[in-house]
């Protein structure tokens, strides 16, 4: 591929964007809110057709060939382009990686909440959930049913983590997303009331509504919290609703990803009745 820069070394500081992508600590130190990793050809698509701009790729030779259509794209016109034999990048990102696709991303800035709340109609309030994978299955079924926007709580994990990006298929790159700090965390629900919200909290309780026979409002915001501890109790004691999917007795939970697919697609049948 012409223009490409062969990376003979991991200390190479041209590749600094993709260093030690398995340790948590150091990439947070590294990206801080400047940039992010996307992984895959399904996240790169999706990054295309976001405002995030992109500031490099990172391939094994296996790959370049597949590559080469997207420099055509006006998104990725310019930006260097790397590439690593795979024991090379073994060394960069710290463990093996059999698809060899990495591009970095500028992050753009994270909406608020009074503007997701000012613009939408239907959110996902996440109260907790510190799991890369299951925030990023969230973001998926979020926008495959239609929900405006995702307010992650203050101890949630970075949305734009590259597991996150990846498990979601690069969908959270299409989302508006708002992260609010602690002390506005503590009056968010207030706040999303205020412009007009409803606000329904995902509980197991016997007490809570199902699902099933709920028509929704015209604004809604879907709280839902962590996979073992759920919603934390300020939280849940200041939505408007609680509210459950009946399921078999004889099963004990349902993974919280599959709980908001589930509840999304419960809303979308229920407003098109």
């Amino acid at each position: 591929m012409n223009g490409a820069i062969t990376v003979m070394s991991a200390d190479d500081p041209l590749v600094s964007d993709y260093r030690q992508l398995g340790d948590r600590s150091v990439r947070r130190q590294i990206e801080g809110n400047e940039f992010f990793i996307s992984e895959g050809w399904m996240s790169i698509e999706r990054l295309c057709d976001s405002q995030h701009h992109f500031r490099s790729a990172l391939l094994s030779p296996s790959r370049v060939k597949r590559f080469k259509p997207f420099l055509e794209r006006q998104e990725l016109q310019g930006i260097p382009v790397f590439v690593a034999e795979r024991d090379v990048m073994h060394e960069i990102v710290g463990f093996d990686l059999p698809r060899g696709v990495l591009v970095s991303a500028d992050r753009r800035p994270l909406a608020t909440v009074d503007e997701l709340a000012a613009t939408s109609n239907r959110l996902v309030v996440l109260d907790g959930l510190d799991d890369d994978e299951s925030v990023g299955a969230i973001a998926r079924v979020a926008r495959a049913f239609g929900v405006d926007g995702m307010v992650l709580g203050p101890t949630c994990t970075d949305p734009y983590h590259r597991r996150t990006v990846r498990v979601s298929m690069g969908e959270i790159l299409q989302l508006r997303v708002a992260q609010p700090g602690a002390t506005e965390w503590l009056g968010v629900l207030d706040k999303l009331h205020g412009h007009g919200f409803d606000s329904w909290a995902m509980s197991r309780s016997d007490t809570a509504d199902s699902v099933w026979g709920l028509a929704a409002p015209a604004r809604l915001a879907i709280v839902l919290g962590a996979e073992n501890s759920g919603v934390a109790p300020k939280t849940l004691a200041a939505t408007t609703r609680r509210v459950t999917i009946p399921i078999d007795p004889s099963a004990s939970s349902l993974n919280v990803g599959h709980a908001a697919g589930i509840t999304f697609a419960a809303l979308a049948r229920n407003a098109r009745r």
